[in-house]
C-alpha cells in the first residue's frame, strides 16, 4: 500500500451534523484514531435557514467554526475527499493525499444542483429569486418577502428526494402569514409547485397543513416541478409530471428549492447503487451498513434510506452507526437497528408549528408525551426556534442525544 499518508482505524467523510456526531459518539466510547475529512471551515445548523428566510432568526446564530464543533482528539482532514476504493480501503483527498482505513463513515451529504434548473444560477438572490438551502441566500428570501406587496409569488419543490422535505411548504406557509398580518395578502397571488403527489406522506399531519393552505389561499400544483427561469421576463416554466404539459408563470417573488443527489463522485463511485438514479450510499435500512462492503457505513442524506432526510433522522441513525461499527471492530456483527425515525417540524404560521414524527411504517412516532403534535401549536413553534437549536450545538454534536 505504497503512496498512503496515514492509517486510521475510523475515518469519517463529512464534517456535518452526521460525521460530528458519530465522531463524538466514537470518542465518548474511548475509541482511539478517529480522522474526520471536511473541506469547510464552517459548520452550519443548517433547519434555522427557513426561519431566517422568514425573517424569524438572525442567519449568524446558524453557522460556528468547524473546529469548535469537532470532538476532542479528532484529526481533522480540512479538504474534500474525491475518491473512495472500498477493495483497498483507502481514500482519496483532493489533494491527491491518500488515505487508509479499517472503518469508513460515509456522510458527505448532499450535492445542491443549482444548474439543473436553466436560468437559476444566473438570478439565484436577485431580481426576487432566492432559496433557504443556502446560508448565502437565505437573508434574501426575507427581504423579498418583506418587500413585496402585489404580485406572484412562486414557491417550488422537485419530485426528487431533498433534505428536509418540509422546507418548501415552511416558507411558503411563513411568507403567506407575513402578508396576511401586513393586510398585502389579498394583492398577492402564492403558488406552490409541488414535485410530490401529496402534500404530506404521513396522513395524519395532512389536515393541519390542508387547513394552512386554504386559510392562505394557496394555489396548490401536486406533481408540478420547476423546468426553467427565464429571468429577463421574470418567468416560471413549470411542468405538470403527470400530462408532461408546461405553463408558465409570471412571478415577482420565487423561492426555489434546488434538485439534489449525492456528490458526483459517489454518485459515479463503487458505494452507489447502480440503479439509483440519486447516486445513494446502498447499506442496510436498519443497521446502515453497506451492503457489498462490510467495514463500511454510512448515514445522513447521503444514504439510501426509504425515509425523509432530516437532522432529526440522523440524531437516531447516529447511535446506530457509532455501536454497529465498535461492533464490527471488535469482531461481532452489528445488533443495534434504526428504524427509519425522522421527523419535519413544519412551521404553518409565524408563531405555530406541526412536528411530523414518524418512522419506516409510515405511522406517527411521537417522542414527546402528552401533546397532540398533529395540530399546529405555538409550544412547537418555541421548540423549533429555541429548542431545538440548544439541544443541536450542545447535545447533539457531542454524542450526548
Amino acid at each position: 500500500m505504497s503512496g498512503i499518508a496515514a492509517r486510521h482505524r475510523v475515518l469519517i467523510i463529512g464534517g456535518g451534523t452526521a460525521g460530528v456526531s458519530v465522531a463524538a459518539r466514537l470518542r465518548r466510547a474511548g475509541l482511539p484514531d478517529v480522522a474526520l475529512v471536511e473541506p469547510s471551515s464552517t459548520h452550519y445548523y443548517q433547519p434555522l435557514w427557513t426561519l431566517v428566510g422568514g425573517g424569524r432568526a438572525p442567519v449568524e446564530r446558524t453557522a460556528r467554526p468547524e473546529q469548535d464543533v469537532l470532538p476532542r482528539g479528532v484529526r481533522w482532514y480540512p479538504e474534500g475527499a474525491v475518491e473512495i476504493d472500498p477493495d483497498a480501503r483507502t481514500v482519496r483527498l483532493a489533494s491527491g493525499v491518500r488515505l487508509a482505513y479499517q472503518t469508513l463513515v460515509v456522510a458527505p451529504g448532499l450535492q445542491l444542483c443549482w444548474d439543473a434548473v436553466p436560468g437559476l444560477e444566473q438570478t439565484l438572490g436577485r431580481d426576487g429569486v432566492s432559496s433557504n438551502y443556502s446560508y448565502e441566500f437565505a437573508p434574501a428570501t426575507w427581504n423579498f418577502i418583506r418587500n413585496l406587496r402585489s404580485g406572484t409569488a412562486v414557491f417550488t419543490m422537485p419530485s426528487t428526494p431533498v433534505k428536509c422535505g418540509g422546507a418548501p411548504l415552511k416558507i411558503a406557509f411563513l411568507a403567506a402569514d407575513y402578508w396576511r398580518r401586513t393586510g398585502v395578502a389579498r394583492d398577492i397571488r402564492v403558488v406552490l409547485a409541488f414535485g410530490a403527489s401529496a402534500l404530506f406522506r404521513v396522513a395524519e399531519y395532512l389536515p393541519a397543513l390542508e387547513a394552512a393552505v386554504e386559510r392562505y389561499g394557496l394555489e396548490l400544483r401536486l406533481s408540478t416541478e420547476l423546468t426553467e427561469i427565464r429571468s429577463g421576463r421574470r418567468q416560471a416554466v413549470l411542468r405538470d409530471l403527470a400530462t408532461g404539459g408546461t405553463a408558465d408563470v409570471d412571478y415577482d417573488l420565487m423561492h426555489v428549492t434546488p434538485p439534489q443527489r449525492a456528490p458526483d463522485w459517489i454518485r459515479t463511485g463503487p458505494l452507489a447503487g447502480p440503479d439509483d438514479p440519486g447516486g445513494y450510499v446502498t447499506v442496510d435500512p436498519h443497521t446502515l451498513r453497506h451492503t457489498r462492503y462490510p467495514d463500511v457505513f454510512a448515514l445522513g442524506d447521503v444514504a439510501n434510506l426509504p425515509t425523509s432526510k432530516t437532522g432529526a433522522a440522523i440524531r437516531k441513525q447516529a447511535p446506530v452507526v457509532a455501536a454497529n461499527l465498535q461492533a464490527v471492530l471488535a469482531g461481532q456483527e452489528p445488533a443495534a437497528r434504526y428504524d427509519g425515525y425522522t421527523s419535519c417540524p413544519i412551521v404553518t404560521a409565524r408563531d405555530r408549528m406541526v412536528l411530523a414524527e414518524f418512522d419506516y411504517s409510515m405511522r406517527p412516532a411521537p417522542t414527546i408525551p402528552l401533546i397532540d403534535t398533529t395540530r399546529a401549536r405555538r409550544d412547537m413553534y418555541l421548540l423549533k426556534r429555541y429548542g431545538l437549536p440548544a439541544l443541536y450545538w450542545n447535545l447533539m454534536l457531542r454524542g450526548l442525544a
